[in-house]
């Protein structure tokens, strides 16, 4: 019973490990691969916005995922961000947009107007 009081007020203990595993697979890997993934993380989590926790640990963990297996196979940096690694996280942000707080706020912004213009099924 306290466990899920505390869980609600700091996030999910799975989550906590899930992102403590993906910081040290970050930190295992080759120097130029995790710094990549670092600069990556830092824009993703500004730019993405992503209040959800649980999609914001497993986005991490697939891009901890892309870079592992590119340290694997030896796989120039560039082939895997391309040369504008602003787009590149883009588009890989694009596959987790259902964690995004602003999602939340567009519907909201539809359901206030639907109201307000007396449209059926707004609530």
């Amino acid at each position: 019973m306290a466990a899920e009081w505390i869980e609600k007020l700091t996030g999910s203990f799975e989550d906590k490990k899930r992102y403590r595993n993906y910081r040290a697979r970050v930190e295992a890997l080759p120097t130029a691969y995790g710094d990549s993934v670092k600069a990556l993380e830092r824009y993703l989590t500004y730019a993405g916005a992503i209040s959800a926790g649980d999609t914001l640990v497993q986005m991490l963990d697939d891009l901890a995922v892309l870079f592992e297996e590119a340290a694997a196979n030896s796989t120039p940096l560039r082939d895997v961000t391309g040369e504008n690694p602003a787009e590149f996280a883009e588009d890989f942000l694009a596959n987790y947009s259902d964690g995004q707080w602003i999602n939340k706020e567009r519907m909201r912004l539809n359901s206030a107007i639907a109201k307000a213009a007396g449209e059926a099924g707004s609530s």
